[in-house]
């Protein structure tokens, strides 16, 4: 085109009284029946033949969908970005569908095609979404199946030293139960002694009862 777009149609923005066709549109029957055959013209499930290695980039996606730009380089996104021009996006609706279709025609570009765009682009869409949902999908049950894993070989793991503990208490109890036995036979074992003492001693320096203190530590020298 020699002329922006929007210079295409500005008569018909700027026109008070536009044609009676132009405000009429096709019956919603008709256009109903049309989009319904071009979306059954178009493959319900496209072909992904590259990877798409940034999720966040329709572009790529669309490029792995191969979906490619026609000729006229109308596709449904750059209608979209014309309805939202500032020329444009502040008229009345059918102004605006007026004013695409006056460009769509003055570049030889069939609504059908654009159409076709947007279908296209919306089952690449939706066959992305679904691919990465199964791929989301897919990666919960792997890491739920790894946490079972884990908490199961924590389960043990924990069972294990709950074990030790276990036997170090026993162990204990066990060593305590032999002392506590033994303190009482070197308690009747002192007072044997202290008996034998107390026959040649004013004071009997046998200690019997509780357990002989423990002698001081001798000071080295210098400290």
């Amino acid at each position: 085109m020699s002329k922006k777009w929007y210079n295409l149609f500005v008569s018909v923005g700027d026109s008070p009284d536009p044609p009676a066709e132009s405000n009429a549109g096709p019956p919603a029957s008709n256009a109903a029946q049309a989009i319904a055959d071009i979306a059954a013209s178009v493959a319900p499930e496209p072909r992904f033949t590259t990877a798409v290695h940034n999720a966040a980039s329709f572009d790529e996606i669309y490029s792995a969908a191969e979906i490619p730009a026609p000729a006229h380089g109308f596709t449904i996104m750059k209608v979209a970005e014309m309805l939202r021009s500032e020329h444009i996006r502040n008229l009345p609706r059918e102004v605006k569908r007026s004013s695409v279709l006056v460009a769509l025609e003055a570049s030889g570009a069939p609504l059908q095609e654009v159409i076709e765009d947007a279908v296209k682009r919306d089952r690449a869409l939706d066959t992305f979404e679904r691919v990465q949902q199964n791929a989301v999908e897919a990666l919960e049950a792997r890491k739920a199946q790894e946490n079972q894993q884990i908490q199961t070989e924590l389960d043990r793991i924990v069972e294990e030293h709950r074990a030790r503990m276990q036997a170090n208490h026993e162990e204990v109890a066990k060593e305590k139960e032999r002392f506590f036995g033994w303190r009482l036979k070197k308690q009747e074992e002192e007072q044997k002694i202290a008996e034998a003492v107390s026959y040649f001693v004013a004071e009997n320096p046998i200690t019997t009862g509780g357990p002989a203190a423990q002698p001081e530590r001798s000071q080295q020298p210098g400290k």
